[in-house]
């Protein structure tokens, strides 16, 4: 192995490691990581693995529970803490790196810079390791679009994965996985074969009945026992989620918090930042390789095993044209949407890793510019971690606050109280709801911003010391009643 691609390796490591540490380093923060950690505790304590809950005896219909699932065996193995909720979403970060390099082996292309492209790409680093639904839907995407192509080389076992994959996506955030992978299939067989031969080819090469049968099997139970446990589910998800809240602007109809309303387009924009430094590199490949592209022979060859004479290897047909489908079907989906957040271009970008691997000449992962580019999300999510170290993640979370807190003291919030308060507290501090609940004890501590609870002092004429008051200007006050 010679020094260059030793350092790549290293480079490769060190992202994956320093993603992995980073994972204790910070509190779990308002609103999404907060609260979907919160959901996977709830479901440990309650032993109610069937329907996510918001918060006790409040279902959760807005996800299926892969993303809960997740976390909570996180938490059944390591205890309750940041880094049981989200090593698993950094696990299936890593299998889906593992997958691309796969694939890239196979299709002749570098597996070590797709590896090492996907390890350094902002929204990927950041997403592997974060409480959300989105690493889970891209393991799924990854396994169906692997599969289906597979499958289309001739390999009908690697097509009853890509149904797996298919079931997974639907565990992970429901029907919205068909929708994306039905927009790389079909105009892909298009261009392969011509509009009526692709059907043909479809039929033809893929287990289309059996593995619909599969993908069932997996994931159908779970819809029909969701919807008997808490009925309203079917509805709310398949309509509310699926369509209400990606084409009406402002869509009131979320029970869980305020729909986006971004102005449409924007999922490109997303893309652009979220992607860096990759959405910046890729440009710049395409237009290097603008004739090639154009004379169709980039197709036929790709760049990758120059491991040790710097030959190269031929690449099935249509890679190219693949790749790009995969990348751009969640911006092609949501382009008129307005309800969006930056991790729904996530599914897209395992195919970025491919294709920086298959446009990049040979030389260019010796040259400097390929390692710095590589060096750059490593090196600011280590300067993040240290950042969120001086208060700024406290502003967002109240993790700070039940470490100065007395465990076995009644704890309510006054106004306001976030999800990060609920998880930190064990579900233990409570919304005050009726003062006169305050009357039952003779110590009791309460949190909220001292505007309210200073009004609340007075007018029931407690006597409390303020024990810490957090970044978020959120105070932790023990109190006990006047004589």
């Amino acid at each position: 192995m010679n020094g260059h691609r030793m350092y790549l390796w290293a480079i490769l490591g060190a992202a994956l490691l320093i993603r992995l540490l980073s994972l204790s380093a910070y509190p779990l923060m308002d609103t999404t990581e907060a609260r979907y950690g919160e959901m996977a505790r709830l479901m440990v304590e309650t032993s109610n693995w069937l329907t996510p809950q918001f918060d006790y005896g409040i279902p959760f219909w807005g996800k299926p529970p892969l993303f809960t699932w997740m976390s909570a065996l996180g938490i059944e193995s390591f205890g309750i803490n940041e880094f049981a909720v989200r090593v698993p979403h950094w696990l299936a970060g890593v299998i889906v790196i593992g997958l691309m390099s796969y694939f890239s082996r196979k299709l002749a292309m570098n597996a070590l810079i797709t590896a090492l492209v996907l390890a350094t790409c902002g929204i990927f680093s950041i997403s592997s390791g974060a409480v959300m639904t989105d690493m889970a839907l891209t393991l799924g995407m990854t396994l169906a679009i692997i599969g289906f192509y597979f499958c289309w080389q001739g390999s009908r076992i690697w097509g009853y994965v890509g149904f797996i994959g298919l079931a997974v996506g639907l565990l992970a955030k429901g029907p919205l996985i068909i929708v994306l992978v039905g927009l790389v299939v079909m105009p892909w067989l298009i261009i392969q074969h011509g509009f009526i031969t692709s059907f043909k080819v479809l039929w033809s090469r893929f287990p289309l009945i059996s593995g619909s049968a599969l993908m069932l099997m997996i994931a159908a139970p779970w819809y029909i026992m969701a919807e008997h446990a808490t009925p309203g589910f079917l509805d709310y998800f398949l309509v509310g989620e699926h369509i209400n809240r990606f084409l009406v602007s402002g869509w009131e109809g979320d029970l869980y918090g305020s729909a986006h309303n971004e102005p449409r387009g924007t999922i490109w924009l997303f893309w652009l930042y979220s992607a860096l430094p990759w959405s910046v590199v890729l440009p710049v490949l395409l237009w290097k390789k603008r004739h090639d592209i154009r004379k169709g022979s980039l197709i036929q060859k790709s760049t990758l095993d120059r491991e040790t004479n710097g030959s190269q290897n031929e690449a099935p047909k249509g890679v190219l044209s693949l790749l790009f489908l995969w990348m751009l079907s969640p911006l092609v989906l949501f382009t008129l949407s307005g309800n969006i957040l930056p991790a729904y271009v996530l599914p897209g970008i395992p195919a970025l890793g491919g294709l920086i691997s298959l446009l990049m000449p040979g030389s260019s992962q010796n040259q400097k510019w390929f390692k710095v580019a590589s060096s750059v999300v490593p090196v600011l999510l280590i300067g993040a971690v240290i950042y969120l170290q001086f208060g700024t993640a406290d502003r967002k979370s109240d993790r700070v606050i039940f470490s100065h807190a007395n465990q076995n003291l009644p704890t309510y919030y006054v106004g306001h109280r976030p999800f990060s308060g609920q998880f930190y507290s064990y579900g233990k501090a409570t919304p005050l709801v009726d003062q006169q609940v305050l009357s039952q004890f003779e110590q009791f501590q309460l949190v909220g911003v001292r505007q309210e609870v200073n009004s609340l002092v007075e007018q029931n004429k407690l006597s409390c010391v303020i024990e810490y008051t957090a970044q978020s200007q959120r105070s932790l006050y023990r109190c006990h009643h006047s004589l």
